[in-house]
């Protein structure tokens, strides 16, 4: 019989498949990481806000459907994944986010490991992420085994100044965890160019440095950037996947192993289960639960700009405040209402596309004096909201919306709460379906083959040697964002992978 390639193929480099490849590093397993996406150039574009923003130079080209509506996603192919864009906001979940809870428009469902499960990997994932935060101040943070080994990145003297009118509101705003080289002898330079673009001097921890980087000085780790995986191939039995098929340079081969570890995003996961369907498994592999692609969900989120005709805003970093008040409601026994933080700085070119009509000098006047806010609410999960792949090959997202009305109130009560500060105008302008940053759901795991597809650690019921780690395993969406979580989850399924390697490998 023909040997294999490799030991075990990890198909993305992202937080998941990182993490993973990091638990793995150093062990007796060959381990190759695959990446659609090339290496992220280090160019004088990556802080060019007309090239990011305007020309869109790093998002992907391909076109997605909207229930039949061409669009171009807010996705992002390069090795580290959407960590190379994204904002370093590193959240842990609340212990309640891991159980049911009462919505107005339905409930989010139990996960099958509580938060003290996650909690030691949330530690470690602060760890190798540098995540900058204080413990005890969030209302609703939840037990921390370990404090954070770095301070809070400090205000700037602006949002100093909002922080001290939160309190007086009676809140309790904390600082943002945030994931950042900075503080002596780092990197971060404390710039305007963090949130919605990639760090050309590497300051900010996104998967890649935290975690791509390290594990590739191990030998027994390797990277294939610019390696589409397109389809998994499993055995006669359809027990086990037995090669990926694989577009590289132009050239379509099949790479074998022993164990794959599916963390190519929750959209493209589930894609990829599905265009890899076969005689045994026609709905898609790992789908004998009719789950995969189900249950799609990113969040209910609207950017809100307070704005003050009178004063400017000099801010440069402003990702270092939060509030969580209102997240789990206004009052005692009120349903979940959500998160509020701080975005990066809002600049004249971001405003182009949203305000595409406003003059230019009203969008410059508006950045200008304008403190930047990123409210989000928890979005329901629902069978009908799915990703599904057309005979074209192409994606179909039909995301079935939930929970808009408190979204609505959540809204409301920020623009509340932001006026209090001191800005008299809050601007609110929602994100739609082409901004999939938070995309989470889609493989959902759990405690019952019949309605999930993976089993607690992540493995795939419908198969021995198939693991997907990425956000399609969450069973809800909390109101935080996802990175965090993933990377613990991934960090605990490495470890129990690298612990009984020679019992799954066999």
């Amino acid at each position: 019989m023909k040997a294999k390639d490799y030991d075990i193929v990890i198909i993305g480099s992202g937080v998941g498949g990182g993490a993973v490849a990091l638990q793995l590093a150093g062990s007796d397993a060959k381990v190759l990481v695959l990446e659609r996406g090339p290496q992220l150039p280090r160019e004088a574009q990556n802080w060019d806000l007309e090239a990011v923003f305007c020309d869109q130079r790093y998002r992907t080209t391909e076109t997605w459907f909207a229930d039949g509506r061409p669009f171009r996603p807010g996705m992002f192919y390069f090795v580290g994944g959407h960590t190379k864009f994204y904002g370093t906001a590193m959240f842990r979940f609340r212990e309640r986010d891991f159980e049911e809870l009462v919505h107005d428009e339905g409930v989010s469902p139990a996960w099958p490991i509580r938060y003290a499960e996650l909690e030691p990997w949330y530690g470690e994932a602060e760890r190798l992420f540098e995540v900058h935060g204080e413990c005890g101040i969030d209302p609703t943070d939840p037990p921390h085994s370990t404090p954070y080994s770095h301070p809070p990145v400090p205000h700037e003297p602006l949002l100093a100044k909002i922080e001290a009118r939160l309190r007086a509101q009676g809140l309790k705003p904390f600082p943002m965890p945030s994931a950042i080289d900075f503080g002596p002898g780092g990197r971060c330079q404390r710039c305007a160019n963090c949130d919605a673009l990639p760090c050309k001097i590497d300051a900010k921890g996104d998967a890649e440095i935290r975690l791509i980087r390290p594990a590739l000085a191990h030998p027994n780790v390797e990277l294939r950037a610019g390696a589409q995986v397109e389809r998994l191939i499993t055995d006669e039995r359809g027990r086990r996947i037995v090669a990926a098929e694989v577009v590289e340079g132009g050239v379509r081969r099949r790479i074998t192993a022993s164990l794959f570890v599916l963390s190519a995003g929750a959209i493209n996961s589930a894609a990829l289960l599905l265009r890899s369907a076969n005689a045994r498994h026609p709905r898609g592999l790992a789908n004998s639960s009719d789950v995969v692609g189900r249950h799609y969900m990113t969040h209910n989120t609207t950017a809100l700009m307070a704005v003050h005709p009178f004063k400017r805003n000099p801010t440069r970093f402003p990702k270092t405040l939060a509030v969580h008040d209102f997240y789990f409601g206004e009052r005692a026994g009120d349903t979940p209402l959500g998160s509020l933080q701080l975005l990066g700085k809002i600049r004249e070119p971001m405003l182009r596309g949203p305000l595409p009509s406003v003059p230019k000098v009203v969008r410059s006047l508006l950045a200008q004096h304008s403190v930047d806010w990123y409210a989000q609410s928890e979005d329901l999960p629902h069978p009908e909201s799915r990703i599904s792949v057309r005979s074209d090959g192409a994606i179909n997202l039909h995301w079935h919306r939930t929970n808009l009305a408190a979204h609505q109130r959540w809204v409301d009560k920020c623009r509340q709460v932001l006026r209090a500060t001191g800005y008299p105008i809050v601007l609110a302008k929602s994100f739609g379906t082409e901004v999939v940053s938070h995309q989470c759901g889609t493989v959902r795991f759990g405690d019952d083959p019949v309605t999930s597809a993976l089993d607690p650690l992540c493995k795939a019921w419908d198969h021995d040697n198939l693991y997907v780690v990425d956000a399609g395993f969450f069973p809800s969406s909390a109101a935080v964002n996802p990175a965090l979580t993933v990377a613990a989850q991934a960090l605990r399924v490495g470890r129990h992978l690298r612990t009984n390697m020679k019992e799954i490998l066999s």
